[in-house]
């Protein structure tokens, strides 16, 4: 008997312990590595983030979110970490090289021109997925695009290898894990890029 309660005695607190870690990684936060450079400068390869499930989505908000379904081309198990520019029911458009949603500027201080300007190589069609050539593509100019209801236009923030919103389309809400925050040892470039730029244009 002393045994089993000898036993019991470090087990169950290291059950309630798993239970308590699976708790809040399901509902509440987790950690995950940033896993490539689409979101450089502000989110470098390797990187570690917090992934805040409950943290309400904003213009700017940067996500994660399962790619598998989004784009065509993502294994399951795959998760992107992009920024959100559309909302659902916004509409976008693109006029002298400045991108608007809701007929307001959407303000890029965050990356250099090149980062804002550039499209991303896909195959053999280089350079092809900037913002002006979808625009073109997609008449933005004078038919601005309406995100669907219960979806996100998304882009990484060094457009010129980013795969994303651009090429494949929308991302599901049902999709997004959550919003992505900066730990406090997190450069203060990134925390001020990621934790402090959003909010309605």
């Amino acid at each position: 008997m002393k045994t089993l309660k000898s036993i019991m005695s470090w087990v169950v607190p290291i059950l309630i312990g798993l239970i308590i870690a699976l708790l809040v990684r399901s509902f509440l936060f987790e950690i995950v590595r940033v896993d490539g450079t689409s979101m450089e400068p502000n989110l470098l390869n390797n990187e570690r983030v917090f992934v805040m499930k409950q943290e309400k989505i904003k213009h700017l908000s940067v996500i994660v979110f399962d790619a598998y379904g989004a784009d065509p081309e993502a294994a399951p198990g795959t998760e992107y970490v992009k920024r959100v520019i559309g909302m659902p029911g916004d509409k976008i458009s693109y006029k002298d090289g400045n991108l608007y949603v809701n007929n307001k500027l959407v303000p890029q201080k965050f990356i250099n021109t090149y980062q804002r300007e550039n499209g991303t190589a896909i195959g053999a069609e280089a350079n092809q997925w900037s913002l002006a050539s979808v625009a073109k593509a997609r008449g933005w100019g004078n038919n601005p695009e309406t995100v669907p209801a219960g979806q996100y236009f998304v882009m990484g923030d060094h457009r010129s290898v980013s795969n994303d919103s651009r090429y494949w389309g929308f991302v599901k809400k049902n999709e997004v894990m959550g919003v992505v925050k900066v730990p406090f040892w997190g450069s203060s470039s990134a925390k001020k890029n990621i934790n402090d730029r959003t909010g309605d244009y």
